[in-house]
């Protein structure tokens, strides 16, 4: 299995929230309706380097609490279920219905009191040439969805 990790990021969040939205993705069903519309965020995203149009994907997604999936072109439709959950540490998914097993964990830990850090680790059973295709689209994809999962106003959710 290959291994991607992001950098350690700064979140201006405490732990205990952080952890309440990541753990339960319904909470994520108010940011994302709004995020749709957010003329901010699109800025933000394209300063990013990336396309804003991506921001109305976010519609197609599906939410439980346990559970996020959404449709991926020429695969269908790819999940991620919480498989385990480390009170205000860590929560670990598993890949459903993907071409490609795979584990993703987001770690957080208290910086202080209103402040955390965020660690998202992937590891995917990439056979050699998939690796060889995608593998540094991942180690820089990683690292774009933790600056994101960073960006969310989780004191407001």
């Amino acid at each position: 299995m290959a291994k991607y990790e992001s950098s350690v990021k700064q979140v201006n969040a405490p732990v205990e929230r952080v952890y309440a939205v990541l753990s339960d993705m319904e909470r994520l069903r108010p940011m994302i309706e709004i995020a749709q519309n957010n003329n901010m965020l699109k800025e933000k995203v394209r300063e990013a380097g990336q396309d804003p149009a991506m921001l109305e994907k976010l519609k197609d997604m599906t939410l439980t609490s346990d559970r996020i999936s959404f449709p991926a072109p020429m695969v269908g439709e790819v999940a991620l279920a919480i498989v385990e959950r480390e009170q205000d540490r860590c929560v670990k998914f598993q890949t459903e219905k993907s071409p490609i097993e795979a584990n993703l964990w987001i770690q957080v830990l208290p910086v202080t009191s209103t402040t955390s850090k965020m660690r998202v680790t992937i590891k995917a059973d990439l056979n050699p040439m998939i690796k060889m295709m995608v593998g540094s689209k991942l180690e820089k994809g990683i690292d774009q969805f933790a600056d994101m999962l960073c960006m969310l106003p989780y004191n407001f959710i």
